[in-house]
């Protein structure tokens, strides 16, 4: 495949998982009883991954983020000079799935950003009020430990055609964990699509959202690298 069409399947698979997991939760998850509530928002987060590792996967390898690529990076696994384009299509496809989700969400008169959009945060827009220094281990640990399921389930000696099945449960039990405490980045092209269109306070705490999502997932890369290191 050449770059052309790997950062289109980029593009259009993050704009899928932003378009699936942010939407989930802001029309559906408390949607008059009938509410899919905090399981339904992370099994939604989930199943955007594990379908578009099986659409797009063969194209782009589906990372969908850029603490993924950085990650697979670190773990030897993905060329440098491919991070850039990834980044750009991944971060473009992450607003265009907000892009949509707004258009479709505002349709309906009770809608307003200042319910958050799906939006990451600590202190007061975290959603269980956890401190910066709260949602900074939180997302450092559990990029890292979503970066250790997908070099493990995708290492040419793990099974065979399971590894989306792997990666999609493994982010679905991260947002089970971690939604109270960031509303669960682990991704910085899903945290800013929303904060784009929310503004202020989510703009403000985007940082966290790139630094802690990347430096945990470049950790998992070194520790997965340190996992095959043969002795001498």
């Amino acid at each position: 495949m050449n770059m052309t069409q790997k950062m289109a399947a980029e593009f259009i698979g993050t704009l899928w998982l932003v378009l699936g997991g942010c939407g989930s939760a802001v029309i559906a998850a408390a949607f008059p009883e009938v509410g899919i509530g905090l399981l339904g928002v992370a099994f939604a987060f989930g199943l955007t991954v594990l379908t578009m590792a099986y659409a797009v996967g063969h194209i782009s390898g589906c990372h969908l983020n850029p603490a993924v690529s950085f990650g697979l990076w670190a773990g030897g696994r993905f060329p440098a000079n491919e991070l850039i384009p990834y980044i750009i299509a991944q971060v473009a496809g992450g607003i265009a799935g907000a892009g949509i989700l707004y258009l479709i969400a505002s349709g309906n008169a009770d809608f307003s950003l200042a319910d958050g959009f799906a939006s990451n945060g600590y202190g007061a827009h975290s959603p269980g009020g956890y401190t910066m220094t709260s949602a900074l281990v939180t997302e450092i640990v559990m990029t890292l430990f979503f970066l250790l399921i997908i070099l493990g389930a995708t290492d040419a000696r793990a099974p065979q055609g399971f590894a989306p099945i792997a990666i999609g449960l493994g982010l679905t039990l991260i947002h089970l964990i971690s939604i109270p405490v960031t509303n669960t980045s682990v991704n910085p092209a899903r945290s800013t699509g929303p904060a784009l269109f929310v503004g202020d306070l989510a703009i403000s705490q985007l940082w966290l959202f790139w630094v802690a999502p990347i430096a945990g997932a470049i950790i998992a890369g070194f520790i997965y690298k340190f996992f095959n290191t043969k002795e001498n």
